[in-house]
Formats: structure tokens, C-alpha cells, sequence
């Protein structure tokens, strides 16, 4: 037998092996989200189902503001199953499925939580558990996201990709399992917190959806919350301003630093605050500082290109109570990651370890403003 013809059937060989070995999809029943209950989405007029700004938006705001609302960052699905084991069926718009510095299970994955039952999440901190994540193979995926779930009725929250947009997402369980729309929150927690800003806030660069910094202060409030990061261009562009005073909203984050200038940041904060104060008059506002740079300890130019555009928010705001504004509330940025630089992929944008460090300084400061003590 020749070199060739041995090498042929090894090849088939191995073939029929792979296709005897793959793991067969278990059966399940498929439920759109629109039968659910979709989180995160400040405007029903889109575009497309899972886009972050209206379609009117189109050609109001910058293209690339525009281009990013297609992302759907922040967005997440809550349900209610019996099911023993979940999965997810989602098309991407893009077949970039991740970046030189952001996995693609955070770029373009879906990430499921499950919410602890009543006494646990004093234990942990906050009621809901992660269980399971779809990582990304193409731009159709099919994945079980959790197996071997206990008997009874759970309630699940399923986020969506960070950094691509979605054309389907679906829920899949057993055929013969019971899936219903999440229940609705308490009046006192229904309203969401929206935080508006850069590529942070977005969620670069978290390892999968649930660690961009807005959902984990959503499940550490429990309440839903609206992600209006936009990566490099959360600038307080007046289009963007005058969308954002539409919603009704039980905070504004404003965390924009980052992508703005010591200048910009003197010119455009105090007509920003304004427009949402006459909008609504009641609902507290913070002003977040730019993020402590994890270099600046060392070099002297990075330390100057943050300071410069905390300066000018702390005056802005400073200006803003003296005249009168009410409800504004301020954080500072050196904090927010820590202080050994270890927070960080890239000096700027955060790991999993400084989204969490962020929440962990974020949430004590909107619960007392939520609360009416802030």
C-alpha cells in the first residue's frame, strides 16, 4: 500500500472519529426574547430589536455613536423556567467576534445569571449567581449555557454582547419545560439607572457581558440599568444630551472623562446637567471623574492627561451647586481601580478585576443617592 493511500484513510479515519465524537445538540423548545422580558433598552422605536438608541437617532447623532448604539451592550433578557438545563441560540451582526485586547466571550458572548434563592444572597452579597456563558464560534451560535439545574422554578438573567450587535436571540429548554417572562420588579426598583460614557462604560474590556461595570452595579442594586457607552465617543454631544433627557430614569451616571478634554469637558458638562435638570427636575445626577490612568504613578504626561479633565468637571460642578442645581452628586475617579495598577488590560480600559473594583465604589454611593440619603 502506498504512502499516499495510507495517508488518505488515516485521514478518513480520523474524520468519521471527530463526527462520531461531537457532541449532539440536546433537543429544545426555542422562545424569541420578544416573548420575554428585554432589560436595558431605553427606546422600543429601534431600528432593529436590540439596538440601544431610536431609529431617529440616525443622522441626529455621530455616525459612529450611531454605528456603536447598534451594539448591544447593557441589554439582557430575564426569564422564568423549570427547565433542568438552558441554552441560547444568537446571530451576530458581525463576524469580528472579539479584539486584540477583549475576549470574544465579552465582545460577542452571552453570559446567564440565575437569582438565588431567598436568605442566600446574604451570604454572597447580592441575589444573583452566574451559572453558565455561550462563547462565540461564528456569527450563528448554538450553545446549552447550563446543565444539571435543580427541580423548580428558577429566574434567569441572560446578557448579550458587549461589542457586537444581534439580529435573533433565542431561549432554549426542553420541550416539555415551563419558560415565562421574568416577574415585574417591585415600583420601588423598576426604574433603571442610566450610565452614559466611553468605552468603560460600554464594557472594555470585560471577559464576558455580566462584568462590564453598569451590570454588575445592576445586580449588586438588583434593578435594571441602561448601558449608553460608547466606545471613544461619549463626548455630551447635544443630540446625545437631548435623547438622554427623553427617559425616565431613577439616576443619571455621567461618566464621559475619558473620551473628552480638559476644555470639553469645561464647555459642554454644565449644559448637559442642565438640560437633564429641566427635563427632570427630581432625578439625582452624578458626575463621575476620569479614571486614575494605571501608569500615572510613574509618568508624569499620563498623570497631567487625566488631572487636567478632573479639574474641570470638579469646577463645573462646583459652579453648577452654587448656582442653585440640586440632586447633582459627584464621584472621584482615583479610587475607582484601586491602587496598585493592577486593574487594568491596557492602562485604561478594565479587567474583570476593575470593573469589580468600580462597582464595589460605585454602588454604596447610588444606593445612598437612590435612597434620598446622597
Amino acid at each position: 500500500m502506498s504512502w499516499f493511500t495510507i495517508t488518505i484513510a488515516l485521514l478518513a479515519a480520523l474524520t468519521m472519529s471527530s463526527v462520531g465524537l461531537a457532541e449532539e445538540q440536546p433537543q429544545c423548545r426555542w422562545v424569541p426574547t420578544k416573548d420575554l422580558t428585554v432589560e436595558g433598552q431605553g427606546w422600543t422605536d429601534t431600528e432593529a430589536p436590540f439596538d440601544r438608541l431610536p431609529a431617529r437617532a440616525k443622522g441626529l447623532v455621530p455616525d459612529a455613536v450611531w454605528h456603536l448604539s447598534r451594539h448591544s451592550a447593557g441589554i439582557a433578557v430575564r426569564f422564568v423556567t423549570d427547565a433542568s438545563r438552558v441554552s441560547c441560540r444568537w446571530k451576530l451582526q458581525s463576524a469580528s467576534l472579539a479584539m486584540n485586547h477583549m475576549p470574544a466571550t465579552g465582545v460577542s458572548g452571552v453570559d446567564l445569571y440565575v437569582r438565588l434563592p431567598a436568605g442566600q444572597e446574604v451570604l454572597l452579597g447580592q441575589c444573583w449567581r452566574w451559572v453558565g456563558i455561550g462563547r462565540p464560534e461564528a456569527q450563528a451560535n448554538e450553545k446549552q449555557l447550563v446543565s444539571g439545574l435543580p427541580a423548580g422554578e428558577h429566574e434567569f438573567l441572560l446578557y448579550l454582547p458587549l461589542y457586537n450587535g444581534v439580529e435573533s436571540v433565542e431561549v432554549g429548554v426542553p420541550p416539555e419545560a415551563k419558560l415565562s417572562p421574568g416577574p415585574a420588579r417591585p415600583a420601588s426598583e423598576a426604574k433603571p439607572v442610566l450610565f452614559y460614557g466611553t468605552s468603560i462604560t460600554q464594557g472594555g474590556c470585560a471577559s464576558r457581558p455580566g462584568m462590564a461595570y453598569p451590570a454588575l452595579v445592576g445586580r449588586m442594586l438588583d434593578r435594571p440599568t441602561i448601558n449608553l457607552g460608547f466606545s471613544g465617543n461619549g463626548r455630551m454631544d447635544a443630540p446625545g444630551v437631548d435623547l438622554l433627557a427623553e427617559l425616565d430614569v431613577a439616576a443619571y451616571v455621567i461618566d464621559c472623562c475619558p473620551n473628552m478634554s480638559g476644555e470639553l469637558v469645561a464647555e459642554r458638562t454644565e449644559p448637559l446637567v442642565r438640560k437633564l435638570r429641566d427635563a427632570h427636575p427630581d432625578t439625582p445626577l452624578v458626575l463621575m471623574e476620569n479614571i486614575e490612568y494605571q501608569a500615572a504613578a510613574v509618568l508624569p504626561g499620563t498623570l497631567r492627561s487625566y488631572t487636567s479633565k478632573n479639574v474641570a468637571l470638579r469646577a463645573a460642578y462646583d459652579r453648577l451647586v452654587a448656582g442653585g442645581v440640586t440632586g447633582l452628586h459627584y464621584v472621584e475617579g482615583k479610587p475607582l481601580f484601586g491602587d496598585d495598577g493592577e486593574a487594568t488590560v491596557d492602562g485604561t480600559h478594565a479587567t474583570d478585576l476593575g470593573f469589580m473594583r468600580q462597582a464595589e465604589k460605585l454602588v454604596p454611593a447610588l444606593k445612598a443617592v437612590l435612597d434620598g440619603a446622597g
